[in-house]
């Protein structure tokens, strides 16, 4: 290696420190942030088809009087009882309820599930390719670094402690 002027180590390890920065400062954040967006959406996915599920009960039940016990808010539940379970009130998104039959609600489950799991794949995507773009400005920070290519098992866990 040949020794480099004072002023261009400074100037190196300026940079490296400003790649360092954006890497935690808007990548990490940026994958984190997109994550969660996913989680969110699996979740409601999951209140949906727990909502098929008991759709389906309720269909095999026939029409009878049934006994539930609903939440009223702050996990406060009160029993109550239901003469026609025919129809069902769904939300159908920003805190708005719709009464549908039981065809109607599995017909609308059925769509909002793909919906959302379409989103879900585009997140997939986009977080992978911000874990791509943080692998890309670390290999830059290696190469200005002059360091090694790091084994394929440092890799690994070094992509690991990323999340």
């Amino acid at each position: 290696m040949m020794a480099r002027p004072a002023g261009s180590a400074d100037c190196l390890d300026q940079k490296v420190l400003q790649y360092e920065a954006f890497i935690n400062d808007v990548l990490r954040r940026d994958l984190r942030a997109v994550l969660e967006q996913r989680d969110r959406l699996y979740e409601k996915m999951s209140h949906y088809l727990q909502l098929k599920n008991v759709i389906q009960s309720l269909e095999e039940a026939g029409p009878q009087r049934m006994k539930a016990d609903v939440d009223l808010g702050c996990s406060f539940f009160v029993q109550a009882r239901v003469d026609d379970p025919s129809r069902i009130l769904v939300l159908v998104g920003f805190g708005f309820f719709v009464e549908m039959s039981h065809q109607e609600a599995l017909r609308f489950i059925n769509k909002k599930t793909n919906q959302l799991t379409l989103f879900t794949e585009q997140l997939t995507k986009d977080a992978a390719k911000i874990k791509a773009h943080i692998r890309m400005v670390l290999e830059g920070l290696r190469e200005l670094q002059g360091l090694e290519e790091l084994p394929d098992v440092c890799r690994k866990s070094a992509a690991a402690a990323q999340l």
